[in-house]
């Protein structure tokens, strides 16, 4: 078991689960509200992490699915005002993460959870203390345990929005990998392919921020490593440890900003309800094979922490038999985007953020370009 900090204090390793509760006790804590997703709130892996919680009045707010809305934010805040909670524990992927993260603000506080996105025209202040929040990742994708953002959807454009703040971070973050051993392989693939894009992109926007660099580089050679065994051996926990751990580098280097390719993912998201991490995966290879010209010194890089042979203009090839290798297969068209969807997958990206700081400057024309070719 090991304890570090960075910034947020994590409790890292086979078991970690099994803390919590004296952990919780110890900061005179009991009535814990438990969020998860519908799929994890019916399976043994929460009643098993439950019995770990002798001495708590639990309770299991499971209202999270597919990209999570804002209503599941606002059913989860009841959820916790039902129960008389205390404190919040997040059990799950990033959904669930994402929404945990914030059902304490909505539950504390005035108004709909909307208002608190960072580019609300009266964005609201967070001004009360909010409830002691728990992190723990089922998945290694996202890395939303250790982030300070929580992306949730609008209930009729399925816009993703952004409530960011230092106040949302997770005071403690219990990461277990025991708890990724039955994730099904596919799952494991695009959570794992969504880790890898988070060190890639990162490493690749050209702000200034050598510490998260440094991370970046670090966690795409761990997850370049491990991904591959996590998919086929799904009992090997030193791989499903890495991925973890890849994970949450990803997401501590990302707060040097993404790219090209979560843009491209987030409108596939908003408009075709594409997984997060399948999105990036149908679309990493594509978007990087037209970034590749304007940083080859950093693809050179990335291809040598990798373990890719031929430089950064192997990269690409590689990602693509990456993809393969962990089942990962098709075409943007294959898995149900139509050509109806180019104009409004179009806009979204558009005008998503993410792309601002993307290698190589984004019009909308080359998103059309680039949704095209990854059809």
């Amino acid at each position: 078991m090991y304890s570090f900090s960075f910034p947020t204090p994590i409790r890292f390793g086979a078991g970690a689960r099994k803390l919590v509760a004296a952990h919780l006790l110890e900061q005179g804590l009991k009535r814990p509200l438990i969020v998860t997703d519908k799929a994890l709130g019916a399976l043994p892996v929460l009643s098993e992490f439950i019995s770990h919680l002798s001495g708590l009045d639990v309770a299991v707010f499971s209202g999270v699915f597919g990209n999570p809305t804002c209503s599941q934010v606002m059913d989860g805040a009841a959820a916790y005002k039902a129960h008389n909670a205390d404190c919040v524990i997040g059990f799950g992927g990033g959904a669930a993460l994402d929404v945990a993260k914030v059902v304490g603000l909505a539950a504390t506080h005035e108004g709909d959870i909307l208002e608190y996105v960072w580019d609300h025209p009266q964005v609201r202040p967070i001004v009360n203390a909010l409830p002691y929040f728990v992190a723990m990742p089922t998945t290694s994708g996202t890395g939303s345990e250790v982030g300070r953002s929580s992306v949730v959807s609008e209930n009729d454009t399925h816009l993703k929005r952004v409530v960011f703040s230092p106040k949302i971070l997770a005071r403690i973050v219990f990461a277990d990998p025991e708890l990724t051993l039955g994730l099904p392989a596919h799952v494991t693939a695009a959570t794992g392919m969504d880790a890898l894009t988070h060190n890639i992109e990162s490493y690749l926007s050209p702000a200034y921020h050598p510490l998260c660099d440094g991370i970046a580089l670090e966690g795409a050679r761990i997850a370049a490593a491990a991904l591959v065994t996590a998919v086929k051996e799904p009992g090997n926990l030193q791989a499903r440890s890495d991925m973890m751990m890849a994970s949450m580098m990803g997401a501590i280097a990302f707060q040097k900003d993404l790219g090209a390719v979560h843009s491209c993912a987030h409108a596939l998201g908003a408009v075709c309800d594409l997984h997060h991490g399948l999105a990036n995966a149908l679309m990493i290879d594509t978007v990087m094979a037209w970034n590749l010209a304007s940083a080859p010194a950093k693809f050179d890089e990335l291809a040598h922490v990798c373990g890719v042979l031929g430089g950064g203009r192997a990269l690409v090839p590689w990602l693509r038999a990456l993809k393969r290798n962990v089942g990962i297969t098709g075409t943007l068209a294959s898995h149900g985007v139509k050509p109806e969807h180019l104009g409004r997958l179009v806009e979204v990206a558009t005008a998503d953020i993410c792309h601002q700081t993307n290698p190589r400057p984004c019009t909308a024309a080359d998103f059309e370009a680039l949704f095209k070719a990854a059809m």
